[in-house]
This record gives structure tokens, C-alpha cells and sequence, in this order.
């Protein structure tokens, strides 16, 4: 039941090319930097990742992807990465854009064991109707689209058929855990790391306060450590290493 690893270079020792990702976090809030820091110099190339966004330039999934690891990136924002915008721009990565709600229920059901369902985000857009660009072509007209949606009526309003996420591994954040991989997330932090957690097949969890079983009152946990294989502790550097990604102050 002992899941802590002896670090994080172990945990992610044995993720190959080509595996699919999902990482928790929202910009730079929550994010497994030091999986992350540790998958970068594992050198595992070919990933194709789920997650929100896909980092800022020279953080989070930021390096990974200015290191050309990742090949194909399913997310709902591109946001303040340029270098994520240029390479979806020139052919270089597939990227599969998906409403944030829908992107959360997907990994969400993926991890309940729900192979899909039905909602009404996309109705009437190239969600549902196919066409969404996935993948350019160098010289700028889209090589690979994404294909249309089943739709089908509910009491008279339409819903689109989406599928459950699941994937190879899954690297999150936590506040606290025990070494049966319980989890605790704190604040913004709860943002897609349970979901994340919940959708990988082998889920390793960085934790900025490790305790012991029986410590974490049953009521305060997020995540119960079934969803978890591997538990990583940071040292108080690592988890006091939390960058903002836009900062306003006022006069």
C-alpha cells in the first residue's frame, strides 16, 4: 500500500514515446512541474497530452513542448503560449479543441468508467458539424479535420454525442497525501487534477505535504487513492515554487 516513489525521475521512468498524457492543472495553477521538469529530462517524446492548456513558454508543458516531446495536444485554450500557437499553426502539432466544460466531463467519465454521453455544448457549431481544424498543413489549408458529431433530441433539444477520456498516465498536483495515495487539493488547485487523476491508467500525484495513512480525515479527501499508483513528496522548494501567470496589483 507504500506508493510513495523515490522520486520523481522514478515515477516517470517508464512513460515511452508515444504515450498519452493527462496533466492537471489550469495556466499555471496546480501543475506537476516537477513531473513535468522530470519527464523533460526522461526525454519521452511523441506524447499526446490532455489537458487544459499546454502551459506558458519555459513552464509547465511549456517545456515539453518547446522541446518538441509532444505530438498531439487535446485542451480548450491555447492562451499566453506562443510557441503552442506557432506550432499549431505550422503543422508541426495536432491539437483537438474542446469546450472546458465538455473537456472536464470527459475525462470525468472516462475515469467513471462512462464510454459517453450526450450534451448540448457545440450544438450548432463545428463541435458538432465536423471541420474544426486539428491539424495544418505547411503550407496553411488544414490536413486533418475533425469529423462530425452524432446528434440526437432529448425533449425536443439537441445534444451531441462526446466520448470518455482515458490514458496511459496521469500527472497531478495535490496539496496533501498519504502513501495510499489519498489526495487533498487546495483551492485553485482543484481545477482538473481530480479529473486528470481519475482519467490515467497509471496516475503518479506530486504532494507538497506527505503524511501518514490514517492522518487525512476521511471528509477531506478529494481523490481516494484507488485512482492513484505512484505518490511523489516534493521538498519545501518545490512546493513552495508557485508561479503566477498574470499579475495585477493595485495602487
Amino acid at each position: 500500500m507504500n506508493k510513495v516513489s523515490g522520486s520523481a525521475a522514478e515515477a516517470v521512468a517508464d512513460i515511452p514515446d508515444g504515450a498519452s498524457l493527462a496533466v492537471g492543472g489550469f495556466g499555471l495553477s496546480g501543475v506537476p512541474d516537477v513531473l513535468i521538469g522530470a519527464l523533460l529530462k526522461q526525454e519521452a517524446a511523441g506524447l499526446e497530452v490532455v489537458s487544459n492548456n499546454c502551459g506558458v513558454d519555459g513552464r509547465g508543458l511549456g517545456v515539453l513542448l518547446a522541446a518538441g516531446r509532444i505530438a498531439r495536444v487535446t485542451g480548450s485554450y491555447v492562451g499566453e503560449n506562443k510557441e503552442f500557437a506557432r506550432q499549431y499553426l505550422s503543422g508541426e502539432l495536432e491539437v483537438e479543441l474542446t469546450p472546458q466544460g465538455t473537456l472536464a466531463e470527459r475525462l470525468r467519465a472516462g475515469g467513471a468508467g462512462i464510454p459517453a454521453f450526450y450534451t448540448p455544448a457545440g450544438v450548432g457549431t463545428q463541435v458538432a458539424e465536423g471541420g474544426l481544424p486539428w491539424r495544418y498543413a505547411p503550407g496553411g489549408s488544414v490536413a486533418v479535420a475533425s469529423p462530425p458529431k452524432e446528434i440526437r433530441d432529448f425533449s425536443g433539444r439537441p445534444y451531441l454525442l462526446e466520448h470518455g477520456i482515458t490514458t496511459d498516465f496521469a500527472l497531478v498536483r495535490a496539496w496533501r497525501g498519504d502513501r495510499h495515495g489519498n489526495l487533498v487539493f487546495r483551492r485553485a488547485a482543484a481545477n482538473f487534477n481530480p479529473l486528470a487523476a481519475m482519467a490515467g491508467r497509471i496516475t503518479i500525484a506530486e504532494v507538497e505535504e506527505l503524511v501518514e495513512p490514517g492522518e487525512l480525515a476521511p471528509d477531506d479527501v478529494h481523490l481516494p487513492g484507488i485512482y492513484v499508483q505512484r505518490i511523489v513528496e516534493l521538498t519545501p522548494e518545490q512546493a513552495a515554487d508557485k508561479r503566477i501567470e498574470k499579475r495585477t496589483v493595485s495602487i
